[in-house]
């Protein structure tokens, strides 16, 4: 072999798990995978061409080269371009941009010249439009790089560059570990965050909470997951590497396109989702099931506004963004959680030209003075600003209740806003709630009836009249809806809406200037 292979090679060697395993063993010890192990289980298998992997530390001046490059191999940041679900979707489809601290090399902290290298990557996502899956495990900034003149180091690009792809490739954070500071920043600035059980996650570190003054605390105590999937942090939670790897192929691939090979429920069994009796309460998730593709719904933040539901799907192979009213939060009113979550949701979808298919049922926006407290007003807007300003369709599909300006919100605003309006024959429409409107309508004449009894019995005959005059099928009558549909008919009509509309632009620049992190 001729010498300069041979040096290569021998180079190349350092760069691997293989030349050190005492650092993998204490991975293994904590129940980690390495960055290179989790790359390797994303990316299609050789398809992965890796970026600045003989970069080491900008610590010259006081290590060796022979150190640095036993011990700080790519710096720290493992980055480069691959494939990912290549076995379902061609190469233009399936390229994307891949990175991940590697927790090993420092602790994965953000390094002189790994910020060198998160510039150039940031760079070629936005040139060539490549979707970035990072893996953002780390400390955060390092103070210990010596080969550098600088003061606050604040003047770097790396933040900007990133915040500068959203809306404009998908963006998609993994988190396990601890993850702090600028790691949080890479994490947080992606359209979504996978976490593991493992993870804790926070803008500021324990060593930087300490030098605040603000107390002493344990890396696990700050951002732990039992506090960030209910604030509405992580997105989509796991248990570990092997999981959060398989979830985030799953979210990128309702951005690379259609599958072929796809099978669905038995649709007539939508016909006995929801009960008979209308005050009887059921399970949202089960008519998502059975709507979608079967093993296609992927939900996004379950534990945060657990009143909406939002979630990808697939409906014959093609994606969809799903909102769905959960009856069993709030019998489905519309909180400042739920709007914020779905109108960042409709956000997301808008931004891909992703359509949208909207399940409702909900008795309106939360009122009340504790829900006013949380900023109500400006929340609850959210959805009729983002709605109302949607380039993708809305399908809209009311399954139960549809009441006043909650159920608005589900639709941008009006009725006759989405590319179709339908209901089910269980769907009931009004101003709001039917039992509150006769109670408020017509308070004096129920107040005039002395007998107890009496009173009740034309309170439920007045509630009665207005279920008939908001009922589905009377609505329709009015031209109010566009039809009311068999529920076994609704991915019938999803197809349909789905099959008329034009081909989506191949977009040169971003359609909207940024999603929204919250």
């Amino acid at each position: 072999m001729r010498p300069d292979l041979a040096e290569l090679q021998e180079r190349r060697a350092l760069t691997t798990d293989a030349a050190r395993p005492d650092a993998v063993a204490k991975r293994r010890k904590l129940g980690f995978r390495t960055a290179r192990e989790n790359i390797a289980d994303l990316c299609d298998e050789g398809s992965f061409h890796e970026y600045g992997a003989f970069t080491v530390a900008a610590q010259r001046s006081r290590r060796t080269m022979d150190d640095l490059m036993r011990r700080t191999p790519a710096d720290g940041l493992v980055m480069g371009l691959g494939h990912v679900n290549g076995e379902h979707f061609q190469d233009t489809e399936s390229r994307c941009m891949v990175m991940a601290y590697d927790y090993t090399v420092l602790a994965g902290t953000q390094g002189h010249k790994n910020h060198e290298k998160k510039d150039r990557f940031f760079e070629l996502a936005a040139q060539w439009r490549l979707p970035v899956i990072a893996f953002a495990e780390g400390g955060g900034g390092r103070p210990g790089d010596t080969d550098i003149l600088t003061s606050g180091w604040l003047n770097i690009k790396a933040f900007t560059l990133l915040a500068q792809l959203s809306g404009r490739v998908p963006l998609v954070g993994v988190v396990s570990g601890r993850c702090f500071a600028g790691n949080a920043v890479v994490a947080g600035c992606c359209d979504v965050i996978i976490a593991t059980e493992k993870t804790s996650l926070g803008m500021g570190g324990p060593a930087m909470i300490e030098g605040g003054g603000l107390g002493v605390y344990h890396p696990d105590e700050v951002g732990p997951v039992s506090v960030q999937k209910r604030n509405g942090v992580i997105d989509i939670l796991v248990e570990d590497e092997a999981q959060a790897v398989q979830a985030a192929k799953k979210y990128i691939s309702y951005f690379q396109g259609p599958v072929t090979q796809w099978s669905c429920a038995d649709q007539r069994e939508l016909r006995h989702v929801i009960p008979e009796n209308r005050l009887r309460v059921y399970d949202v998730r089960r008519v998502v099931d059975l709507i979608a593709d079967e093993g296609s719904v992927l939900e996004l933040r379950p534990d945060f506004g657990t009143n909406m539901i939002t979630a990808f799907v697939r409906i014959e192979g093609r994606p969809m963004g799903l909102l769905a009213n959960n009856p069993m939060v709030l019998g489905g009113a519309i909180d400042s959680d739920a709007a914020d979550k779905a109108a960042r949701f409709l956000q997301l979808c808008d931004a891909y030209d992703i359509p949208i298919l909207s399940l409702c049922d909900t008795p309106g926006n939360m009122v009340g003075p504790e829900a006013e407290r949380s900023a109500l007003v400006r929340h609850c807007c959210r959805l009729y600003v983002t709605g109302a300003n949607l380039t993708v369709p809305i399908f809209s599909v009311v399954m139960r209740k549809a009441y006043g300006l909650g159920s608005q919100g589900m639709v941008g605003g009006s009725f006759h806003l989405p590319m179709f309006s339908v209901a089910w024959p269980t769907g009931e429409f009004g101003p709001m709630n039917l039992e509150g409107s006769v109670k408020l309508g017509f308070r004096k004449e129920l107040e005039a009836i002395a007998d107890p009894q009496e009173r009740k019995e034309k309170f439920d005959e007045m509630v009665a009249q207005a279920y008939e005059t908001g009922k589905a099928i009377n609505t329709a009558t009015l031209f109010e809806i566009d039809d009311v549909i068999d529920p076994a008919d609704t991915r019938a009509w999803v197809m349909a809406g789905l099959r008329s509309l034009p081909p989506s632009p191949q977009r040169t620049e971003k359609k909207r200037p940024f999603v929204d992190t919250w």
